[in-house]
């Protein structure tokens, strides 16, 4: 029972300590902080030039009740005659061979890393982009256009490719990978 009588007698004394401590917060000097507010509502403002202003879009309404459709090839009367025909020499890639692994990159980023010679066959080093390193010869497929290899010398891989012609057809493309550095 001593414990709960000082408790009693002890409230009344923290609240009047809490009402001075309050009280002698709000009476503190706040003249410094009051002068930098004036000082800094007194500085000059930049001025900020307004936004311009648009002219309003105007539409426009596109009457070709007679003319012809901007989105169609046009068509002539007479035929030209220098029109191309679309060739039909028998040229074709054998798309139904398996594909060889050097099929899968473009050509220029191959890279042939060197040579190799043994009982009087030469192959070709080709290196991919991801730095594996394949064995080839005359007759292997490389790039992504059909390249055939047709020969292996000491400084180059002469290729075969068969393009599209542009007409429907296909034509052969010869390229090279040169031994790099």
């Amino acid at each position: 029972m001593n414990g709960s009588k000082h408790g009693r007698a002890a409230r009344p004394l923290a609240g009047l300590l809490l009402t001075l401590s309050l009280a002698a917060c709000s009476s503190s000097n706040t003249e410094d902080l009051q002068t930098w507010v004036e000082q800094v509502k007194s500085r000059q403002h930049a001025h900020i030039d307004p936004l311009p202003e648009f002219a309003p879009y105007e539409t426009y309404l596109y009457q070709a009740s007679n003319a012809r459709d901007p989105f169609t090839p046009p068509s002539y009367s007479r035929p030209s005659q220098g029109r191309a025909v679309a060739s039909n020499n028998g040229l074709a890639p054998d798309l139904n061979r398996a594909r060889e692994p050097l099929e899968s990159e473009p050509l220029d980023s191959l890279r042939m890393v060197g040579t190799l010679e043994k009982a009087g066959d030469t192959w070709a080093l080709i290196r991919m982009s991801d730095s594996t390193i394949h064995r080839v010869q005359p007759g292997n497929y490389v790039g992504q256009n059909y390249g055939k290899i047709v020969r292996i010398t000491e400084s180059e891989v002469e290729v075969t490719e068969i393009v599209p012609d542009g007409l429907g057809g296909w034509m052969e493309r010869q390229a090279s990978l040169a031994l790099s550095e």
